[in-house]
């Protein structure tokens, strides 16, 4: 159940699509779904990039992309990033990504929702869908009106709730297992941690990071979410935008938890912190950037692995949600993540690279016992 192809100034991307499928280096992916309601607006892609360990999980993007081309190659790389993270996370589901293309302020509506929810329903349950940038628990309540495989669902409609919560404790397990690593001591006391991203999970964060006793700075494109934390939490420093962020003097950790890219050939140089783990996915804007923080001497606790909290308690919810056994399995991200900076050092690779063969192993395992 495909919509019509998408355009880009009157010619189709699907050749690019078939490329990046079938020839590039982020390709592999399983299956893509371009879906078009014209009635309600929708314009969506769903991918699906491996289900070696079972149905695609991971959440719904509605976001204002430039271009059709753009929403697409966002899909590839957030389902290929999907499936890396839940083999980390040790969940017996492949990675699959949806995005919603447009301004989610102007154009979302309930029957643009219900009409995504049976796009996703006509996958018969090969991908589960949640909530991420742009959707929240009320718009999953109103897909599952059209769609069983439907998580992130609010408590009154069967769900856990906002993923967030989790997501945030994720992170912040990986920063501890990063100071142990580092520093020789599991605790974010006395130190300097620079948050780029204050929505849903930066919020949680910033609570968690205090409770411990760190020092934090923030900074956010939405004076709302920057004027939230100051109200709650005078404490917090703001600067201007990220760029003042990386150069803050004397920070410890930058946790990048808004959109991907954050780490690339412009901020890593200016980088002033001694570690970078935070929320975002897709954080290392092309591949050899893994490696530009490592010769600076920069840890880096890879993202798919750290913000993995939030898909532990989406996937959860399909087995009779229980929030204390997801928070048990969520602490788990500081061991997994202690693990990953051990074997980046037997095998001298960066820990990107040592979280990615791990995950390969456990994937392609799955797929030699079918």
């Amino acid at each position: 159940m495909t919509g019509d192809p998408v355009t880009t100034s009157g010619t189709t991307t699907a050749p690019d699509v078939l490329h990046t499928l079938f020839h590039s280096d982020q390709g592999g992916h399983e299956q893509v779904v371009l879906c078009q309601d014209r009635a309600s607006g929708l314009k969506a892609v769903i991918a699906l990039h491996d289900t070696a360990l079972g149905p695609a999980l991971g959440g719904t993007r509605f976001y204002p992309y430039a271009t059709e081309a753009e929403a697409v190659a966002d899909a590839l790389n957030l389902a290929r990033g999907m499936s890396y993270k839940n083999a980390m996370a040790g969940l017996d589901h492949g990675g699959g990504k949806a995005v919603i293309i447009g301004d989610p302020s102007v154009i979302k509506s309930e029957a643009l929702l219900l009409a995504y929810g049976r796009f996703v329903a006509s996958l018969g349950g090969r991908y589960v869908t949640a909530c991420d940038v742009g959707t929240y628990v009320a718009d999953m309540d109103v897909v599952a009106r059209e769609c069983r495989w439907t998580t992130g669902r609010s408590p009154e409609n069967g769900g856990a709730g906002d993923s967030s919560v989790l997501t945030a404790f994720g992170v912040f397990q990986g920063m501890r297992a990063s100071a142990q690593h580092l520093w020789g001591d599991p605790t974010l006391r006395g130190r300097k941690v620079g948050v780029a991203g204050v929505g849903k999970v930066g919020y949680h964060l910033v609570g968690h990071l205090l409770a411990d006793g760190a020092e934090v700075v923030v900074t956010d494109v939405r004076a709302e979410s920057v004027r939230r934390i100051t109200e709650q939490y005078p404490s917090v420093s703001v600067v201007a935008d990220t760029d003042a962020l990386i150069r803050v003097e004397g920070l410890d950790i930058y946790a990048p938890c808004a959109l991907g890219g954050a780490l690339n050939d412009e901020t890593v140089p200016a980088l002033t912190a001694k570690v970078v783990c935070g929320a975002a996915n897709n954080q290392l804007a092309h591949p050899g950037v893994e490696k530009d923080l490592a010769d600076r001497g920069i840890l880096y606790a890879p993202d798919y692995v750290v913000n993995a909290g939030g898909v532990i308690q989406v996937a959860d919810e399909l087995h009779g949600f229980d929030f204390d056994r997801c928070k048990a399995k969520a602490a788990k991200i500081f061991d997994t993540t202690l693990s990953i900076f051990a074997r980046a050092k037997s095998d001298g690779i960066p820990p990107a690279a040592a979280a990615d063969r791990i995950a390969e192993q456990r994937m392609a395992e799955a797929r030699a016992s079918r």
